[in-house]
């Protein structure tokens, strides 16, 4: 069994920059794509450039991407995110497709810290008077009724229901 949830930053869930209410905004803000033009390890983000490429950068106009030809370096992606936070991929001999699919994973992360959630559910304006149930405001008789038959009971709620 694993401890590692001791160390776990714990809270409420929250939408990063309240994403979400009202329109949806990218959290990854610009994308590097470092490669060498002549060594074969760069091939596959050297194929995603030429065929990929402008459709990625259509489908995402959200999405700032750079590319930065280095002599005689192995290829990576560098992804920045609006929370700040950098993500490097090494790109060593993957194919046009392998690219792809790391940043299509990168445009849908927030990268956020894993966090140990307090409760499922959280409020900026906490009530004190409990979480509603379908009880709440029932007439408190119908907990003393005794009933004698399920037709009674719910010709009893229906009574209930047609005098509110």
């Amino acid at each position: 069994m694993s401890n590692s949830h001791l160390f776990m930053t714990s809270g409420f869930p929250r939408a990063p920059l309240r994403n979400g209410i009202g329109r949806y905004i990218c959290q990854l803000k610009r994308v590097t794509l470092k490669f060498c033009k002549t060594k074969g390890d760069s091939k596959g983000i050297r194929d995603f450039i030429g065929s990929h490429l402008l459709g990625f950068a259509q489908a995402n106009p959200g999405v700032v991407v750079y590319l930065k030809p280095r002599r005689f370096k192995s290829p990576h992606i560098v992804a920045e995110y609006l929370n700040g936070r950098t993500d490097y991929i090494n790109c060593h001999d993957m194919t046009k497709e392998e690219v792809f699919k790391s940043l299509t994973q990168m445009v849908n992360q927030s990268k956020r810290e894993v966090m140990l959630y307090r409760k499922l559910w959280h409020t900026d304006c906490p009530s004190i008077q409990g979480t509603w149930s379908p009880f709440t405001f029932s007439d408190p008789k119908l907990n003393l009724a005794v009933f004698s038959s399920v037709i009674k009971f719910i010709v009893s709620i229906f009574l209930f229901v047609c005098d509110i």
